[in-house]
């Protein structure tokens, strides 16, 4: 007996190939599902530098889902894709913020969009190949956590999913390592068992972002100035620097400069020391929780300001739609617009996205003393 019809997002990838063989296995009706979000097709590009969904992506996810005797769709979201991914994308460099692409196809696409046409195909379930795991409890409550496999972890980039979604969700990949899955794979005879990893943004043919802001973005110069304001160059749009910057600045200096600040009102890059991108903690807004619930009072977290970064210790206050945080060491690089999620252990509490760093003098005492008693 069938343990339910579950959509499967197949990207023509290991992952999301060995979550189709794993849930058919365990009895579910498996229904492939590929995106067509974005393409480069160009005949001189690189297999891994077309972007996503390449009609190669698409035959081998139908051949997968013919290995394992399950139906294959392809939906074009190329529309829906630009609206809520590229062009947020470039409205964030635009507004002198560092954008993170895959949360937003994750939250606008893959568990929106795709939920949405699963549940018109009667699906009782939607899967993707995510490296995190879901547990319940005795009442049915879902827990997001971190992958077994913490070199893969994804659940970053989930941080934006609610309880409504995660009843509907299956990762059958978290509990495996990326060892584990091609191995699979080829015990399968599936023959994308050693396909190489995507690229991480897979809309931008060779990951040269600068080159893609370029082609769909006016140049819009402005200056270059050091902490006081003094001007030591010219750039050609703010939307080609991110906090921590330091090639590509065009100044003549005997000591190292990073990108300390972007200021959009002004259009200047505001450059110095590297002990100025030193920041105490950070402000975030556009929080979710992955309970339903904000934290009433200060709680200690572990904290990742970017997808590849280690965890590192702190501490959590809500105020209001915003949230404030002080790290136990300061970190470097604190970067508007990209995510701060933060976690119990393995447990994913929530998340949302950086405004900025704290104020130098800010201090522990400071921000939990602001909660209401």
């Amino acid at each position: 007996m069938s343990l339910g019809r579950v959509v499967v997002a197949m990207s023509g990838g290991v992952d999301s190939s060995v979550a189709a063989l794993l849930l058919s296995r365990e009895g579910y009706e498996v229904i492939g599902v590929t995106l067509r979000l974005w393409s480069d097709e160009r005949p001189d590009a690189a297999p891994l530098s077309r972007g996503c969904c390449t009609l190669e992506d698409i035959d081998d996810a139908r051949r997968v889902c013919e290995a394992i005797g399950a139906r294959h769709y392809v939906i074009n979201a190329e529309r829906e894709f630009k609206a809520t991914v590229v062009d947020y994308f470039l409205a964030e460099y635009e507004r002198g913020r560092t954008p993170h692409p895959c949360i937003a196809c994750n939250d606008l696409i893959k568990f929106d969009f795709l939920l949405n046409r699963a549940l018109a195909m009667d699906a009782d379930y939607i899967a993707t190949g995510h490296y995190a795991r879901l547990v319940f409890d005795d009442e049915g409550n879902p827990t997001l956590m971190k992958a077994i496999d913490q070199s893969k972890d994804q659940s970053y980039v989930l941080f934006g999913l609610r309880q409504e979604q995660l009843r509907r969700l299956l990762l059958p990949v978290g509990w495996y390592t990326k060892t584990d899955l091609r191995e699979l794979a080829r015990e399968a005879g599936l023959d994308i068992a050693d396909k190489a990893d995507s690229q991480d943004i897979c809309f931008i043919p060779g990951g040269d972002y600068r080159k893609f802001l370029q082609l769909h973005r006016e140049a819009s110069p402005g200056d270059v100035v050091d902490m006081e304001g003094n001007v030591l160059a010219q750039h050609q749009g703010i939307d080609r620097y991110t906090i921590g910057q330091r090639k590509g600045l065009g100044i003549a200096d005997p000591a190292p400069l990073y990108v300390v600040r972007i200021e959009p009102e002004t259009r200047r890059v505001v450059v110095g020391p590297e002990e100025a991108l030193l920041s105490p903690g950070l402000i975030a807004d556009g929080m979710n929780w992955v309970s339903g619930t904000a934290p009433s009072e200060p709680v200690e977290v572990t904290i990742k300001i970017r997808y590849k970064a280690t965890d590192m210790p702190a501490t959590l206050v809500v105020q209001g739609s915003e949230t404030r945080v002080w790290f136990d060491e300061p970190q470097r690089a604190v970067t508007p617009g990209q995510a701060a999620v933060f976690y119990r252990e393995e447990e994913l509490l929530g998340g949302g996205y950086i405004v900025g760093p704290l104020d130098s003098d800010a201090t522990r005492e400071s921000i939990t003393a602001s909660v209401p008693s």
